[in-house]
């Protein structure tokens, strides 16, 4: 029972700290436009070879 003395407020302050850097992603604009980074990556241009890379 003793445990619980610890346990408790140690949650509500991880809780708590969660909250905090979930509200400042928010903030910061983390989120404003996911759709876009999503395909961006699919989109993204080769890197260009050099002739001495390319396989014969």
């Amino acid at each position: 029972m003793d445990i619980l003395f610890l346990l408790v407020p140690l949650s509500v302050v991880l809780v708590l700290l969660i909250m905090g850097l979930f509200a400042w992603a928010l903030k910061s604009g983390q989120f404003d436009d996911i759709e876009r980074e999503g395909e961006r990556i699919l989109k993204a241009d080769r890197p260009a070879v050099d002739r001495d890379q390319a396989t014969p």
